[in-house]
């Protein structure tokens, strides 16, 4: 059993809760976003629109959180502002993702981030060309960062949303479709599709801000429970999930025959694994610089309702 928590630390006013902590960053992502996106107005502006459209959505804005509470680890607050471009990078990916996750070949959903998903306004093949630029830009934003860390992000960021992290989940999710569910294959492709990206995020903070090796493994293997326990929520959501929280379609992995924790273990189980995780990762920063935030982020993860 954890620790129990001390009510000192828990009720702590030096740092903001992380809810509190991501509404305050979100706004600054928003504003590095804007800036650093392509004009509606340049030409192509069709592909300009659509990539503005999707990220400019809202969502959450965890990932590029994740990067600033990284850089906060490692460096102190100074160390969040010369990350917004990190982070935005970071923001750019996903939503590349969600984009193509959306198209009738993939998932085939017609709602993301509470309206029509890019491909229903602006057609299929806009869709995947914004996605394309998304993920492009990214690595652009990357390549262009001061000092040292550019290769290293870059290379993070590869290894985090390639065959080896996201896309190779997004590959096993798909072909696991319909096929009996087994827990070790889904925490395979949980741990590829949606951790592999969370993990990085609070990794590619620190290495922004100059965070050592032994910071950066337990960062690493904190995110990687906490991106576990998120997807495993994401799951149960879905499946008790109301579509004006979520922003987009409850109940489509079970139509699909998804390969979800709730389909291999029912939805109770689900819940407690979800929670063996952030008792977990909670255990693995004791002691870390912005402890506070860091287990509160893992407490978010699993109370979330959206």
């Amino acid at each position: 059993m954890p620790a129990p928590e001390d009510p000192a630390r828990v009720n702590s006013t030096a740092e903001p809760t992380f809810a509190a902590y991501l509404g305050s960053v979100s706004a600054r992502v928003d504003g590095t976003l804007a800036r650093l996106l392509p004009p509606e107005e340049e030409e192509p502006r069709t592909i300009h629109r659509a990539m503005r459209y999707s990220v400019m959505a809202g969502g959450k804005r965890l990932r590029p959180a994740l990067c600033l509470l990284g850089a906060r680890v490692a460096g102190g607050e100074t160390a969040e502002e010369a990350a917004l471009p990190v982070a935005a990078a970071l923001e750019m990916v996903h939503t590349y993702s969600l984009i193509h996750d959306d198209l009738p070949a993939m998932d085939d959903d017609d709602l993301r981030r509470g309206r029509p998903s890019c491909h229903r306004v602006f057609g299929e093949a806009a869709a995947i060309l914004a996605g394309d630029a998304l993920h492009t830009l990214a690595f652009e934003i990357l390549g262009s960062f001061p000092g040292p860390a550019a290769a290293p992000l870059v290379r993070e960021l590869a290894r985090a949303c390639g065959t080896r992290g996201m896309v190779g989940g997004q590959c096993a999710d798909l072909e696991a479709e319909g096929r009996p569910p087994e827990v070790a294959l889904v925490e395979g492709i949980h741990r590829r599709k949606t951790g592999a990206l969370l993990a990085a995020s609070l990794r590619m903070g620190a290495m922004a801000a100059g965070g050592g090796a032994g910071l950066l493994s337990r960062l690493d293997a904190y995110g990687a429970d906490v991106g576990m326990a998120f997807q495993i929520v994401d799951d149960v959501l879905d499946e008790e999930g109301l579509g004006r929280d979520l922003g987009k379609t409850p109940g489509k992995d079970r139509q699909r025959g998804k390969m979800t924790y709730p389909a291999a273990v029912g939805i109770e189980a689900s819940r407690s694994r979800a929670l063996a995780l952030a008792a977990g990762a909670k255990e693995r920063v004791r002691g870390v610089p912005g402890e506070a935030l860091l287990l509160g982020l893992a407490d978010l993860v699993v109370n979330r309702r959206s």
